[in-house]
């Protein structure tokens, strides 16, 4: 059972700025949990919520307030990481990524006090997955063939890029101009385009793409199934799945032939892992994206991504991709073929926390009492 709770804000520099459709970040606020039971134990996550409402309606700032005022109490008495959220959603509606750091931070508990890995705890079977990598809008054609260039390099397993009306077709050309019809390349539109563009997105079936992420409306899985019968190229959501009764509907509806599984979106852990065994019952491979977490949502989500039906590449990118320095140690890295190595052998989350350096980032903090 918890015993108390320390809400921490923390501040990272992101190496480079990260553009996508609903704009541009440069400096990440993060909300880290730092959660202790009754025997003294901390479990640790981080919330995933950003500093505006632009790509979801929760931000860093109405998870605090949801954090303190109505969850944390709720789970005070919470037994097993895989009841939180559905003690969570008794009480209260929406405020998934709340939810999910609570409920994040009791499974890294868990892991502990069973002295295991939180991915074998999950139900883990690999010990190292495949890493893809995801670039934001850039400025020229030419600067984003350099990046890509380099990825490359690094052994990046899956180019993602993001587009938006007008920057779009243009850059698919030039990346399959210079690289070829063999790059694995994906294009994430984060419901940037309607169905007035149905006939557009339909085109970028020439570039051969491994999947066009997230066209349309985040709430609209109607109209994404009306597009997926008319394309070739897989249609996968991401910001539409919100839950394990919606990523059903999808596969119901045709809405797309691919789920993004991000477990801050889903209400946790235990949402994530039931979405990813109903997608391997009906064939729906899925894959696990990244919101620009710092080491410990990134620890999660290679957890998460060691089940066996996270077959495509996630957005796992080592820490150096985007932060000068990580708030864990070792750090993340990645193998010259493209692989992360999943800490299978250490209990937990694998990595070690780096308390000075949160504390010397950490902008306010709040200690709530279970």
């Amino acid at each position: 059972m918890l015993d108390c709770v320390t809400l921490r804000e923390i501040r990272l520099p992101l190496r480079e700025p990260f553009a996508i459709s609903s704009g541009v970040q440069e400096i990440r606020r993060i909300l880290l949990l730092e959660v202790r039971d009754r025997d003294g134990l901390i479990g640790w996550s981080e919330c995933v919520a950003g500093e505006y409402p632009n790509s979801s309606p929760e931000t860093i700032d109405t998870a605090w307030h949801a954090l303190r005022e109505w969850l944390i109490p709720l789970a005070a008495d919470v037994h097993r990481p895989e009841d939180v959220l559905a003690a969570l959603n008794r009480r209260v509606r929406g405020h998934e990524m709340a939810k999910a750091a609570l409920e994040m931070a009791i499974w890294h508990l868990e892991s502990l006090r069973r002295q295991i890995s939180l991915a074998r705890l999950l139900g883990g079977t690999r010990d190292r997955v495949p890493v893809g990598i995801s670039i934001g809008i850039q400025p020229s054609p030419e600067t984003l063939i350099d990046k890509i260039s380099g990825y490359r390099a690094e052994g990046y397993r899956k180019i993602k890029l993001k587009i938006k009306p007008g920057a779009d077709r243009s850059v698919l050309e030039a990346v399959r101009k210079a690289f070829g019809p063999d790059l694995p390349l994906a294009a994430d539109a984060n419901a940037a385009y309607t169905t007035a563009d149905a006939d557009h997105l339909r085109s970028l079936d020439e570039f051969d793409l491994m999947m066009l992420e997230q066209p349309l409306a985040t709430d609209d899985l109607l109209r994404h199934a009306r597009l997926q019968e008319g394309m070739r190229t897989p249609i996968c959501l991401d910001e539409s799945i919100t839950s394990v009764d919606r990523a059903e509907d999808m596969i119901e509806l045709g809405s797309g032939r691919i789920i993004n599984i991000k477990p801050g979106r889903v209400g946790g852990l235990a949402a994530a892992r039931a979405i990813h065994d109903l997608c391997a019952a009906y064939g729906v491979p899925v894959w696990c994206g990244g919101m620009l977490e710092s080491g410990i949502g990134r620890a999660h989500n290679v957890a998460l991504a060691s089940l066996p039906n996270f077959s495509l590449p996630g957005d796992l990118s080592p820490s150096r991709r985007y932060w000068a320095r990580d708030i864990v140690h070792p750090e993340w890295t990645m193998t010259p073929d493209g692989f992360v190595e999943v800490p299978v052998d250490r209990p937990g989350l694998g990595v070690d926390i780096d308390l000075d350096r949160i504390e010397r980032l950490t902008m306010r903090a709040e200690i709530i009492r279970a």
